[in-house]
């Protein structure tokens, strides 16, 4: 029973197109089974056709990869498989230029806006196309301009200066355009109650005391678009006020039928404009409760003999639906309103694209001024929108507006301040994610809010390759013909399975999946490294695309091979079954063993300096004694100077340890002695390698000489005469002495003599301090008492 339970996880992994431990990039992590699978997970998928791609153990998921991947597992480039999208312009008249055109007068479908106006793009999932839109306001492009009033009581003194609307408002719009019509409709209410009063009299005439009002109704188209002012006027001047109970008025019904009773309007394919002009507010969907009305608008015409006859029937429409049907009839709205309701049109201006509020005076004698500048508002903006786009499909805006301004996101769609005669145009990117589940080819529009011209835009989807095409339908090469084998692998009928489409999902039985997937009976099932499905192991995908696990039971892997210096192989050799196959010249099991000698041999030529082998392209040495990198380093050995120090003395001098044995010890090299050091051998002046030496005798006496070998002959340089220290002068040394005695005794007896001075000098300083401190007089001693006594006579007066 568990194993059943495994087929079942297993079965469910491989069709719902996920491996459990399977990571990597999301073209391996899709499992994609087909080519046409493969390309509409990313751009970067590719699907290899050739039919001997695959190594054993391998899914036909492991055929998408990304193409960088397919080349290095070495799927040749006319074998990979990538689609790409593609643009085409099938319509690309050139924007209306008028200085070409001079003074011809051009009809409104020969003018042309926005370019180009047709196109067909090709689509690849997750790749977008770009194409530039131009878009440049025309010279003297025709107007279509529709008036609709509000004839409730309280606008009575409007209706006295709209009145002459018409001659004055053609008169300001031919400055505009050459081409220019109006046309007149007017609302009340719908004539139920409670919104107006039924009582017949009160049908006749709404209005109380002695006012003259025409009966109430809830739209009248009164005139037709037309380019005759006075006739504007003189249906106008025959129109009545009406009246109503409450003080929402019925407009939406009203606007409604403009937009959607295109031919008893009598609008054109040109700039459409509607001035909606009231000093009340606005019922919309909902409200007809009220007076019983539940069925919703249905957005159809339902004028008869220029009246609306369904207001009864149907309710008021919704804002949304609304912005629908003037969007769709590309009517640009103008709400000419009193002050008191500015911020509720201001609202409600904010939900229909391409509309304008201006402020109505109380007896609307500023209307024509009002309709201009909001004329001039409107069209100094363009702003593109789209229809419904299919399921997976985008698209983004980038503008490129006047002075180089550029803007993404919402500000993508729209360029503000275009005067007439600007081009400006905009970046637009469409991008599919997935094929429609229906049908491969899509339609959709670009369109300027507000302007009747528009893009086509035919979109092609790529759902499959081009080698599907040349499928063959139940091949010999899949299993009984269970398959159709297309772009180089087998794409297998419902309810099959398998790299062959070998296995039918409700006939694998458990047991020979485990017989077939174990290696040598063992116990693991494509050796913990794959899942076996139809009795096939197909080996886990790493998340390294390089990394592959191969074998008929996914025994082999190449990234499990010994490493050297921290790479695979030691990055000289690649990793086949878990195994180093080394490159030329190199051995061992991380193939960091090198074959060459040239970093073995020292600088005599020799490889190790004799003193090793070479193993590995290092040096290995023989000689414990020896070290470096070619064995040419002996720290306990001695130096040049001192191995040759004793037979240099002995046959120079005829001194040193080896004075008996000299003639035997010292005849291998030959001596020559100069008279000084200078004329020794120079190293700058020899072609061979010269060693200066300096040693010392057993009398502390220096003899210098030179070692060299030149042509295989040992040659010792010696200096004749031996550099003995001199001895010591007594006499100068004796006066020295006694002179530095007699000195040391002046100095102290200098010093004593300082010293004394100084010691004399605080006494007395001493003895005057406290001298000045007595405190009796020292002009007179108190005990003294002198010997003579002087007597003075009383009677002596100085004479």
């Amino acid at each position: 029973m568990d194993l059943r339970l495994l087929l079942i996880a297993t079965l469910s992994s491989v069709l719902c197109g996920s491996w459990a431990q399977q990571e990597g990039s999301i073209c391996i992590k899709a499992n994609a089974q087909s080519c046409g699978e493969c390309i509409q997970v990313a751009e970067t998928c590719g699907w290899c056709a050739d039919e001997n791609f695959l190594t054993v153990g391998e899914s036909k998921s492991a055929r998408c990869d990304d193409l960088e991947s397919l080349k290095k597992r070495n799927c040749a480039v006319t074998k990979i498989e990538n689609p790409r999208g593609s643009i085409k312009i099938d319509k690309n008249n050139p924007v209306t230029n008028r200085k070409n055109v001079g003074s011809v007068k051009l009809k409104p479908e020969q003018i042309t806006q926005i370019q180009p106006q047709k196109l067909t793009l090709t689509l690849r999932s997750g790749e977008p196309q770009t194409f530039e839109l131009k878009f440049k306001r025309a010279e003297d492009y025709p107007i279509d301009l529709y008036y609709l009033m509000d004839l409730s009581f309280s606008m009575k003194d409007d209706l006295e200066n709209v009145k002459n609307l018409g001659t004055d408002l053609m008169s300001e719009m031919k400055k505009i355009t050459s081409d220019f019509r109006i046309g007149f409709g007017s609302f009340v209410e719908k004539t139920v109650m409670p919104y107006i009063s039924t009582t017949p009299a009160r049908l006749i005439n709404p209005c109380t005391g002695n006012q003259n009002c025409t009966s109430p109704f809830s739209y009248k188209n009164v005139l037709k678009l037309t380019d005759e002012g006075d006739e504007f006027n003189r249906l106008v001047s025959q129109q009545q006020i009406s009246g109503n109970l409450d003080s929402p008025e019925g407009g939406f019904d009203a606007i409604m039928q403009v937009a959607v009773c295109e031919n008893q309007i009598g609008w054109r394919n040109v700039t459409r404009l509607l001035v909606f002009s009231t000093d009340a507010g606005f019922h919309f969907a909902g409200d007809g409760k009220l007076g019983g009305i539940v069925l919703p608008n249905d957005g159809r015409c339902h004028l008869e003999n220029n009246m609306y006859t369904m207001s009864h029937y149907y309710d008021y429409p919704s804002i949304a639906h609304l912005v629908q049907k003037l969007s769709d009839n590309n009517i640009q709205t103008i709400f000419a309103v009193t002050e008191e309701f500015q911020p509720v049109y201001k609202e409600l201006k904010n939900l229909i694209p391409k509309s304008a509020v201006g402020t109505l005076s109380s007896n609307s004698s500023n209307v024509i001024k009002l309709i201009i500048d909001a004329y001039n508002s409107l069209s100094s903006e363009v702003i593109l929108e789209n229809n419904r786009l299919p399921e997976g499909v985008s698209i983004t805006y980038k503008s490129i507006c006047k002075n180089g301004v550029e803007g993404t996101g919402e500000n993508g769609r729209k360029c503000s301040n275009i005067s007439i005669g600007d081009e400006v145009s905009f970046k637009i990117s469409i991008e599919s994610q997935k094929c429609p589940s229906i049908g491969k080819t899509e339609v959709i529009k670009i369109k300027p809010q507000g302007f009747t011209e528009e893009v086509q835009i035919v979109l092609n989807f790529i759902c499959d390759c081009q080698c599907a095409a040349k499928g063959e339908p139940n091949s010999t090469k899949c299993y009984e013909g269970n398959g159709t084998f297309e772009c180089g692998a087998c794409k297998c009928n419902e309810g099959r399975i398998g790299r062959l489409c070998e296995c039918s999902k409700d006939e694998v039985r458990t047991e020979d999946l485990d017989a077939n997937c174990r290696k040598d009976n063992g116990t693991d099932i494509c050796s913990n490294n794959g899942d076996c499905v139809c009795g096939t192991c197909e080996c886990k995908k790493r998340e390294n695309p390089a990394e592959i696990y191969s074998g008929k039971y996914c025994e082999c892997d190449n990234f499990n091979c010994d490493r050297s210096n921290n790479k695979l192989c030691g990055g000289h050799g690649r990793c086949e079954c878990r195994k180093c196959v080394c490159d030329a010249n190199y051995t061992g099991s991380a193939c960091d063993c090198s074959l060459e000698t040239a970093t073995c041999l020292a600088k005599n030529g020799q490889i190790c300096n004799g003193r090793g082998t070479c193993e590995c392209g290092l040096c290995k040495c023989t000689n414990p004694k020896f070290q470096g990198p070619t064995c040419e380093i002996c720290p306990t050995c001695p130096g040049v100077c001192a191995e040759h120090k004793d037979c240099v003395q002995c046959r120079a001098f005829e001194a040193g340890e080896k004075k008996d044995t000299c003639e035997r010890d010292c005849s291998y090299f030959q001596l020559i002695k100069v008279k000084d050091r200078n004329s020794l051998p120079q190293p700058t002046d020899q072609s061979f390698p010269l060693t200066h030496c300096k040693e010392r005798d057993a009398n502390d006496c220096w003899f210098y000489y030179t070692y060299a070998i030149r042509n295989d002959t040992k040659e010792v340089y010696v200096m004749e005469q031996l550099d003995c220290p001199a001895g010591p002068d007594i006499i100068p040394i004796v006066a020295g002495v006694v002179a530095g005695i007699v000195l040391i005794g002046l100095a102290l007896l200098l010093i004593w003599k300082l010293l004394m001075i100084i010691h004399d000098r605080r006494e007395f300083a001493k003895f005057e301090k406290e001298k000045m401190n007595a405190k009796w007089d020292t002009g007179e001693n108190p005990i003294y008492k002198s010997a003579v006594t002087t007597v003075v006579n009383p009677k002596y007066e100085g004479k």
